[in-house]
């Protein structure tokens, strides 16, 4: 989730504290490289590279750096390594103008060739690249600038905004497409930014601009215009009053809350770079071919691939073994041969026991495929291809939109793998969306019931298994409540002897395994427990469950990915409501580097 700042001021000011300050006000995004351009009297000063914000700054000297217009851009890796030559603002061909951007340009490849091919001098592989040489290619054919950038909007595909500091210029010029953009006004100069956070020591008169608009900024004047026909749009400002600590999280009390509503938005995203993947292909033929098809992972990554490999059965026919990592090592590698393939799935792609059990796996000559969140990560630098997550900087401990992404992931390559219109999948983000509209105000109800309770169970079966034990982990890591998710059908197995008078039992439904979880509730309700079950709106559990959280009807593997949504929420009120903070539970760690 890259963050981009600039700003136009009336005379040239020394700009390198200002965007140094900028910038760290939008590191809570999360970046692997960062960079600053200036413009003075009709030259670009550039300074970037990879590392923290303070370390670039004083490596390259940017507090000493003046201009009258300025550009800084955090960078998360998406398109090319975490690098020098990728990290942002980018130049173009003959360095006369100079771009940043956030967000994903999905056909960056496409154009990248399109861009050699044109003579245009292309020096990294980043999308932000793409920005600038999209709007330069209509500039060297003659057009102005905003008609340039009308044309450029045609060719780039994704969800973006970019700025653009021409050098023989007074001006900054932005387009906004589904990433994020605001602008601020203050007295004698105008900015903007990827959000709040870095405009708001700045002014509090805030503008929003709105997708297909183009923004022109002068130091006393700010300009929006249609992309479709470059009429000027009228709009008021406002007066922004909220906290820093209330923008960064978006409203939200917490992140985890905020990074469950952002669910919808990363999946759609996610759904865009995979369509344009080049990996795609080469990875779905490998595991087709597999004798052997491993999913290997831990916590949350692992009740993913729980859910990948259920549709790759369902959907595509294909067996997989899905495998904890450090129980890959022991179990399954000494039988490991070239014909197999794995996939190793990690959040942020430097948990030691996926890497452990990569490294074994590579020993004996295993074909290794990645999905990660980190590009640059360790494992996407030592898997043949990596795929990506597309979810941004989580900071909440507790995976929530990575998790979804990942099973996303999944859903999308089971789809490739059986031949199927993975366009079909674009409904997912809007089901996801209804489905936290509809539930918010059961799951909250459901919540307040359930404070002293400190010992429960979430139950599923086939695509809603993994959910359970999604649920469950959630449950455990943020209300520190016992919570045990399991197969609903082994629960008669010995669990059963838990249960008494309320006991509270979640059971996950799919549409299609109605009549066997109505078994299961009823087992247990005839002993006196609570039993509370997220699924479709159907007749049959209303009548036998004890409470029903309606979600939207789909598919059963896209049901089951609806249904950790209420799951999130429930733990996530618990876990307020016992006077916890859920972005930071207790003894845990976003990412785990020791065995």
């Amino acid at each position: 989730m890259c963050g981009i700042f600039g700003i136009v001021k009336k005379e040239e000011d020394n700009l390198g504290a200002i965007l140094i300050g900028a910038a760290e006000r939008l590191t809570y995004r999360g970046y692997d490289s960062v960079g600053m351009a200036t413009i003075s009297n009709g030259k670009i000063d550039l300074r970037k590279d990879v590392g923290k914000v303070d370390s670039v700054a004083e490596k390259y000297n940017v507090g000493e750096m003046r201009g009258q217009r300025g550009i800084t851009q955090l960078r998360w890796a998406t398109f090319g390594a975490p690098s020098q030559i990728n990290a942002q603002p980018h130049l173009d061909s003959d360095g006369d103008m100079v771009g940043a951007h956030n967000g994903n340009v999905v056909n960056n490849i496409e154009l990248r060739q399109q861009f050699i091919a044109e003579g245009l001098n292309v020096r990294s592989e980043n999308d932000g690249e793409s920005c600038v040489h999209a709007v330069e290619r209509y500039i060297k054919k003659g057009y102005e600038i905003i008609d340039a950038m009308r044309l450029a909007y045609g060719d780039l595909k994704g969800d973006y905004a970019f700025v653009l500091a021409p050098a023989n210029d007074d001006k900054l010029y932005a387009l906004k497409k589904g990433s994020g953009l605001v602008v601020g006004i203050g007295e004698d100069f105008t900015c903007l930014s990827s959000d709040l956070p870095s405009l708001l020591p700045l002014t509090r008169e805030i503008l929003r601009p709105q997708d297909g608009e183009i923004i022109i900024l002068g130091h006393n004047s700010v300009e929006l215009r249609a992309i479709t026909d470059g009429t000027v749009i009228e709009r008021d400002p406002e007066i922004v009053t909220e906290t820093m600590d209330s923008v960064q999280k978006g409203g939200y009390p917490h992140f985890m809350l905020k990074e469950i509503h952002e669910q919808p938005q990363v999946a759609r995203e996610l759904h865009n770079l995979l369509d344009d993947s080049p990996d795609i292909d080469e990875v779905i033929e490998k595991m087709r071919n597999a004798r052997n098809l491993y999913l290997v992972a831990c916590g949350t990554s692992y009740h993913a691939s729980l859910a990948g490999s259920v549709s790759f059965a369902q959907l595509a026919g294909r067996a997989t073994i899905p495998v904890l990592a450090p129980q890959f090592m022991p179990q399954y590698a000494p039988t490991v041969t070239h014909d197999d393939v794995g996939i190793f799935v990690s959040q942020s792609g430097e948990t030691k026991d996926v890497l452990n059990a990569l490294a074994a796996a590579e020993a004996k000559g295993m074909t290794p495929y990645g999905i990660a969140n980190v590009i640059g990560s360790t494992l996407t630098q030592f898997t043949n291809s990596c795929l990506p997550l597309g979810c941004g900087y989580e900071i909440s401990v507790p995976a929530t939109k990575t998790f979804t992404n990942q099973v996303y992931n999944f859903i999308y390559l089971a789809y490739k793998m059986a031949g199927k219109d993975t366009a079909e999948l674009k409904v997912v983000p809007e089901l996801m969306e209804k489905t936290l509209e509809m539930v918010a105000p059961s799951v909250a109800d459901l919540a307040s019931t359930l404070d002293d309770v400190q010992d429960m169970y979430t139950l599923g079966y086939g695509a809603t298994l993994p959910i359970a034990l999604e649920g469950a982990l959630k449950l455990k890591e943020i209300t520190y409540a016992h919570c045990e998710g399991m197969l609903s059908t082994e629960f008669k197995h010995g669990p059963l002897s838990a249960v008494t008078e309320n006991y509270p039992i979640i059971f996950v439904a799919g549409p299609n395994d109605i009549p066997l979880i109505i078994s299961g509730i009823n087992e247990v309700t005839a002993r006196g427990a609570r039993a509370i079950v997220i699924g479709p709106d159907d007749e049959r559990l209303r009548a036998n469950a004890n409470e029903l959280i309606v979600i939207p009807d789909a598919p059963e593997e896209i049901s089951a990915l609806l249904a950790v949504l209420p799951l999130q929420l429930l733990s996530y009120h618990m876990s307020v409501a016992r006077g916890y903070d859920p972005d930071f539970p207790r003894n845990l760690s976003k990412t785990l580097t020791v065995d």
